[in-house]
C-alpha cells in the first residue's frame, strides 16, 4: 500500500517531516534567476526555470533528511504551462530522490469530472488503446465537500493503482470554522467528515495499520486535532 510505503520512509529517516515546495519567485536567490533571466528572458519561461534550479537545490539538500515533499500546484500553475512543466519536472526528480510525493491540489467535482481529476493526478489515460499516467505521484490531497460521489473515483484509484489520498478535514486558515464548525445532528461537520473518512478507508488498510485515505488536520486546532485522532485512527 501507499501509505505503507510513506510510513516505512517515515521511519528510515526518522523523520515524519514532509518540505513543501511552494516556490514564490522573490523567495529565489537572486543568483539563480539572473542566470535563468540571462537564458531565457525576463518571461514565463526565465521564472520557471529559476524555481526549477531552486527546487531541485533544495531536493538535493532534503532528498537524505525528510521522506517526503508536498508541492502545491496552484504555485506552479500560476505560471501556465511553463510552470505545470516545472510542477511534473520537480515530482518526477523527487520520487527520482526516493522521496513520498503528495501533491496539493485539492481537487474535487462530482461525476464524471471527478473522475477526470483522478485521473489526471493518481490514474491513467487511455490513449486509443494505451494507458497513459499524466502524473506521477503517490497521493493527492481531496476537497470532501461535494460529498461520497466527488471522492469515489480518488478512493477507486487509491485502491486499483496503490495509490492514497489526504481529504481535507479541518483546515487551518482562520475561516475555517464558517463551515466546518458548525453542527449537524449533534456533532461538527469536521465530525461527520471524520466519520466519512473512516467509511471511505474500509478495504484499503494497510499492514502499517494505516489506510489509504488520510486526513489533512490544521494543527492549529490542537483541540479539534484531538478529537478528530479519535474518531479517525487509521488515518
Amino acid at each position: 500500500m501507499s501509505v505503507d510505503l510513506l510510513v516505512q520512509k517515515i521511519k528510515e529517516k526518522g523523520n515524519p517531516s514532509v518540505a513543501g515546495l511552494d516556490p514564490v519567485l522573490d523567495y529565489v536567490p537572486r543568483f539563480i534567476k539572473d542566470r535563468a533571466f540571462a537564458e531565457y528572458g525576463r518571461n514565463l519561461k526565465g521564472a520557471c526555470e529559476a524555481i526549477w534550479e531552486f527546487n531541485k537545490g533544495l531536493i538535493d539538500a532534503l532528498y537524505d533528511v525528510v521522506p517526503a515533499v508536498k508541492p502545491q500546484s496552484a504555485f506552479y500553475e500560476m505560471y501556465g504551462l511553463n510552470g505545470e512543466e516545472i510542477l511534473h519536472r520537480t515530482i518526477r526528480y523527487a520520487r527520482e530522490k526516493g522521496l513520498y510525493v503528495i501533491l496539493d491540489v485539492k481537487r474535487n467535482d462530482i461525476g464524471s469530472t471527478a473522475l477526470a481529476y483522478s485521473k489526471a493526478y493518481l490514474g491513467s489515460v487511455d490513449i486509443d488503446g494505451t494507458m497513459c499516467a499524466p502524473c506521477e505521484t503517490d497521493s493527492v490531497t481531496v476537497n470532501p465537500y461535494l460529498g461520497t460521489d466527488g471522492v469515489k473515483p480518488f478512493t477507486d484509484d487509491c485502491k486499483e493503482l496503490d495509490k492514497a489520498i489526504f481529504v481535507l478535514v479541518k483546515t487551518s486558515n482562520p475561516s475555517s470554522g464558517e463551515i466546518q464548525d458548525l453542527k449537524s445532528d449533534g456533532k461538527h461537520i469536521y465530525e461527520h467528515i471524520a466519520e466519512l473518512v473512516n467509511k471511505w478507508n474500509e478495504g484499503t488498510i494497510g499492514k502499517s495499520g494505516y489506510g489509504a485515505v488520510g486526513a489533512v488536520v490544521g494543527a492549529t486546532y490542537p483541540e479539534q486535532a484531538s478529537i478528530l485522532r479519535q474518531i479517525m485512527k487509521q488515518s
